[in-house]
């Protein structure tokens, strides 16, 4: 009959091992679905989880003597455990920071210097094989914390912190609703796997660290999943779908001090595009135009919500940056859109918004037309 270390170690390493696989499939399922800076962020720390699940089995395999226990072997997995950590917060961190459009992660120097902490975790691990300042082996091969070992979840879990606490920040802004069941979701992510890490801390013999942030890793997996329904894959910016949850969002909340506008664009003489110079010009036409729409629309006080044919931005910003945008590409045509506007009521349904819009649209497609003619 097994004894009850041995039971425990096993039950431990089944929980461990549940965790794995599921993150696996994850990351199986994730695996070149998307090139987006945003979801390679989001692969990267599940890259990291792994290390930190695999590493935290390991070490428990080794302490129930499953396998054969080494002191070298057990600092070594520690070492791997506590840096794979701060490395799994940072890319928490730099996806959660591209779901909320935060400017801070539009600059590559700004990332680099928020990776300080993982660097800083580095230089302590390397020093603790010396002196044993975060942890360390005895000469009995039983494993101590040292005298600054919380420093190991300070640097890490700071990352974490950081960007959920503005994610929580998020929900009580008005101008920010049609976003509130991604920041409830990125807001609360922290909360199952901070409270199993804290009662693992106390408690090293529990298993729910890693089985907590691997459930807290599917939903935002499943959270993910929900956001690609959302979105049109070739330029990026939210479909109808998003488009419809936005204005019935408005319309159940309308605040007339916070007017909403709806802004109909249309690419003109596309279809001259596509014949001359073919569909993969004719894609990178709109994807400039889709860019355009995003960098005209960041100036901007308030947030806007973009789809791939809705923007709330003036007319002018859009023009101008498209017009670089297409000079800075190079391409061998000119590229303009015509853009109708109409102000949301929330009496008023979002076809019959759209019409209005589109009636917009129309008679400035007309203009255009007529001043080329007269040309």
């Amino acid at each position: 009959m097994m004894d009850i270390q041995t039971i425990y170690a096993l039950l431990y390493l089944e929980i461990n091992l549940v965790a794995v696989f599921l993150i696996g499939i994850i990351r199986h399922r994730t695996a070149g679905l998307s090139k987006m800076v945003a979801q390679r962020n989001f692969s990267m720390a599940i890259n990291a989880q792994t290390v930190f699940f695999l590493s935290d089995t390991f070490y428990v395999m080794m302490l129930y003597g499953l396998i054969p226990y080494s002191p070298a072997a057990a600092m070594a997995a520690k070492e791997v455990y506590f840096f794979s950590t701060t490395l799994m917060c940072f890319f928490w961190f730099i996806y959660f920071e591209h779901k909320q459009e935060s400017p801070f992660v539009q600059s590559r120097k700004r990332v680099l210097i928020s990776s300080v902490l993982v660097w800083i975790m580095g230089v302590l691990l390397i020093v603790n094989l010396f002196t044993g300042i975060l942890f360390y082996v005895d000469a009995h091969g039983d494993y101590h914390r040292g005298p600054l070992f919380i420093i190991q979840y300070l640097l890490s879990y700071l990352y974490v912190f950081v960007t959920c606490g503005r994610a929580l920040i998020g929900l009580f802004q008005k101008q920010r609703y049609a976003q509130h069941r991604m920041l409830l979701s990125l807001a609360l992510f922290p909360l199952a796997p901070a409270g199993a890490g804290i009662v693992q801390f106390l408690y090293p013999q529990l298993p729910l660290a890693c089985a907590t942030l691997s459930l807290a890793t599917l939903l935002m997996y499943l959270e993910w999943l929900d956001q690609m329904i959302s979105i049109d894959p070739l330029t990026r910016l939210n479909n109808r779908k998003q488009l419809v949850y936005h204005y019935e969002q408005w319309a159940k909340n309308g605040d007339s001090a916070a007017p909403l506008y709806l802004l109909l664009v249309d690419a003109n003489k596309f279809k001259s595009i596509n014949d001359t110079y073919g569909h993969i010009q004719g894609d990178a036409a709109l994807v400039r135009i889709a860019e355009a729409l995003r960098l005209g629309a960041r100036s901007f006080q308030h947030r806007v919500n973009i789809a791939r044919y809705e923007i709330d931005a003036l007319r002018d910003n859009i023009d101008e940056v498209l017009t670089r945008l297409n000079r800075e590409a190079n391409a061998p045509y000119e590229l303009s859109v015509s853009m109708g506007a109409a102000r949301a009521d929330p009496a008023l349904s979002l076809k019959e918004l759209i019409e209005r819009a589109d009636k917009q649209l129309y008679e400035e497609k007309e203009r255009r037309h007529k001043a080329a003619v007269q040309v």
